[in-house]
């Protein structure tokens, strides 16, 4: 066997391997590769398509809705287009195609297409949307839809009885808020808190966390969607519509694209929507409270943020302190979480030990509120029939970072290695965010602001 026809195995063995649909014709239009990925996308059969034309397959094509026909025809690639099409079963199909010409010298002799399949993620898409617009607009007789209100922020640090002084402000008037607060320190509490104090209380309160989902998915479940908009589409009405008369409360807004982000500043300033692929323009009576979970400023230095939509949310600024700022105030919320823990596990616990407390106050709470609350609840389900909650209550690996956290950073004699006491503090540093997220890697080095790989890199290096 010569190389060439090695070389020539091996390339469909590799092609067959890939994930992505594969669709390779000569400068005819005829297919001389077809890998099994476009096998399942298409519902063809290698031995169907080899050697025959495009229009052969799909007699409906032209160079308008074929990518591959055009750029045989253009010589110039298409990156990234979306295609809705029928496939050989009659299916419904929806691919994102790159599609790339292949020149001998000046002369085309082919096209190359690459095609990702969304078939499968649009139809998710769509279920996930009808999912929760199930939950928007819940039966008010049911049970267990809890609602925030001012008497739930637990605080007496000044800095926090400023916050919700502000809040109850806003609570009184129309206008749009911006808040912000590092994760876990209850945005979402404020702003349900303003909505349910203002004269909006029974209209409906509608969070989205805007970081959450796809950007392709976030538009139509704000805005909706129109039927026909995209293979599958609905008739849908999106958050906007459905807070009609209420509050919708956007966290992490930052995290949208520019391009949807003035979307936004649009609706703020129009009072209409239009759904996706609409023409038709609804009026709609939103109030909006928005939320950023890193400073407002950094974020338009850093050009994550738009400077128009940010002037046009910060009519009302609130800025919750961390749980760092306001360690003062640990003893009352863990008073609060322990009596909640008592009513629904059932327990009758009375307080935390002295050393436990001690060590809730020097340690850095990286996940606010959250993360004590997490802590308290653990405690919670692992303690028998003391009253006290002591450390050896909490899990393993949380007494281990309390004690270390409490206790790591020597008096400056004791220090005879400076390297080794830094890259001690990094590790345990990195240890706790990953604690955290439950090691979600991707979390975590959002969190420290560091690379993904550089984050892979320090855990294989400290073995964490």
């Amino acid at each position: 066997m010569t190389i060439n026809e090695v070389l020539n195995l091996a390339s469909r063995e590799i092609f067959d391997a890939i994930e992505e649909g594969i669709h390779i014709v000569d400068h005819s239009g005829k297919t001389i590769l077809y890998n099994k990925a476009m096998e399942e996308i298409e519902g063809l059969s290698q031995k169907q398509v080899i050697g025959r034309h495009l229009l052969d397959l799909f007699p409906d094509w032209t160079k308008e809705n074929s990518t591959l026909l055009t750029v045989l025809s253009s010589g110039v690639p298409i990156v990234n287009r979306e295609q809705s099409y029928l496939n050989f079963k009659g299916k419904n199909i929806r691919t994102l195609n790159s599609t790339f010409p292949v020149f001998d010298g000046k002369l085309i002799v082919g096209a190359v297409e690459i095609a990702k399949n969304m078939t499968t993620v649009n139809n998710m898409s769509e279920q996930i949307i009808n999912l929760q617009q199930k939950l928007i607009r819940p039966n008010k007789k049911e049970m267990g839809i809890r609602h925030y209100h001012f008497d739930q922020l637990i605080g007496r640090n000044e800095r926090y009885l400023e916050a919700i002084k502000i809040a109850k402000r806003a609570s009184k008037s129309i206008s749009s808020v911006l808040i912000f607060g590092d994760t876990g320190t209850g945005k979402e509490l404020f702003a349900q808190s303003i909505h349910y104090a203002s004269e909006r209380n029974n209209e409906p309160f509608i969070a989205q966390n805007c970081a959450a989902i796809p950007e392709t998915l976030l538009e139509g479940l704000l805005f909706g969607t129109s039927k026909g908009s995209f293979t599958g589409a609905q008739d849908r009405p999106g958050l906007f519509e459905q807070a009609n008369g209420g509050t919708l409360f956007l966290d992490e807004v930052n995290s949208m694209s520019f391009a949807l982000q003035a979307k936004i500043l649009r609706v703020l300033q129009e009072n209409y929507v239009r759904r996706v692929g609409g023409t038709k323009d609804i009026p709609i009576d939103v109030r909006i409270i928005a939320a950023t979970n890193e400073e407002p400023e950094i974020l338009i230095s850093a050009g994550q943020f738009r400077k128009d939509l940010y002037y046009r949310l910060n009519v009302i600024n609130i800025r919750i302190p961390s749980l760092n700022e306001r360690v003062d105030d640990i003893p009352l919320l863990v008073d609060y979480f322990i009596r909640e823990y008592n009513e629904q596990l059932g327990k009758d616990v009375w307080m935390v030990s002295s050393e436990l407390l001690e060590a809730f106050k020097n340690y850095n709470w990286a996940g606010n509120i959250r993360e004590l609350k997490n802590f308290i609840e653990s405690a919670m389900n692992l303690i028998s029939d003391e009253h006290v909650i002591g450390k050896e209550h909490m899990p393993s690996h949380v007494a281990e970072v309390l004690l270390k956290k409490s206790q790591y950073i020597p008096t400056p004699h004791l220090v005879d290695d400076l390297n080794a006491h830094l890259a001690s503090i990094e590790k345990e540093l990195i240890r706790e965010i990953l604690v955290l997220y439950n090691f979600n890697v991707s979390k975590s080095a959002k969190h420290l602001k560091i690379s993904r790989q550089n984050l892979q890199y320090k855990i294989k290096q400290f073995n964490l």
